[in-house]
């Protein structure tokens, strides 16, 4: 077993996923519809209680496990206080990357949903399962200003993610702009807009941008959009939970009529 992650190593690869804790671990590996790739262990923990049946399964699997310092399999979790020592790389084929999604802005019925600032992972959890069951073709995960993949993530999702049409990116406003120009139209969910979700006729495919809890879309990618959508609200709300707009745009019949059949990103 090598110390180092292996030469190429990258966690974030674009259909790869990688959890830590030795829970979601364990979990994720008595999951027969997993394709669990690479167990990541750290050197000094002890293989007994729930540690000894993570190696064993494993190992009655054929997984590979690769032994690890501390330090490199905190660089491997990107949590070093919650990964327990322990992560594991799951191999998740709706995972598409920025460039697989500019592929298809000729697509006219495409529905994506993209996260702006939202902090709670919980709401993100629960967007990413609203917008699954939905059949989202697409959400732009930034991994700056969103909360990060973890356990309260996947917990909320309930499992969903491992699935999920996920297209990480750095910078929202950077990967937006780059999807505009490859015939994409930016949707942006705001409170003060003039027009209703359930009223918008989509014509091309197009990226519907949820904003953070408590400020909504930035300005700099409400600016971006082509157009500002708002859902309507009676006695005197405000506004809505932001995994249930989700929900609401997933299910918004007026758009497109493609429903929870639309398919995934390959």
């Amino acid at each position: 077993m090598s110390d180092e992650a292996p030469r190429g190593y990258n966690p974030r690869l674009a259909k790869t996923i990688t959890i830590y804790g030795r829970k979601p671990v364990l979990e994720a590996l008595q999951d027969p519809s997993l394709s669990c790739l690479t167990l990541h262990w750290a050197r000094s923990n002890q293989a007994k209680g729930v540690g000894k049946e993570i190696i064993d399964i494993a190992a009655t699997k054929g997984i590979e496990c690769r032994e690890h310092s501390r330090d490199t399999l905190s660089r491997i979790s990107r949590n070093g206080k919650q990964d327990q020592g322990v992560a594991l790389d799951i191999l998740c084929p709706s995972f598409a990357t920025p460039d697989a999604l500019a592929e298809r802005g000729c697509e006219s019925g495409l529905r994506v949903l993209a996260l702006d600032g939202i902090t709670n992972p919980q709401n993100v959890g629960m967007i990413i399962r609203s917008a699954v069951a939905g059949g989202i073709d697409a959400i732009i995960y930034p991994r700056k200003g969103v909360a990060a993949m973890g356990p309260l993530v996947i917990k909320a999702s309930v499992g969903t993610v491992f699935r999920a049409p996920l297209v990480y990116c750095d910078e929202l406003s950077f990967t937006l702009n780059q999807l505009k120009q490859s015939g994409f139209s930016i949707a942006s969910l705001e409170g003060s807009a003039n027009v209703s979700l359930f009223e918008y006729q989509q014509q091309q495919a197009t990226i519907f941008v949820l904003g953070s809890e408590t400020d909504g879309v930035s300005k700099a990618i409400s600016a971006m959009a082509d157009i500002r959508l708002r859902i309507p609200m009676a006695a005197g709300i405000e506004s809505l939970n932001v995994a249930v707009a989700a929900s609401l745009i997933a299910y918004a019949p007026s758009m497109t009529g493609q429903g929870p059949t639309s398919p995934a990103l390959p």
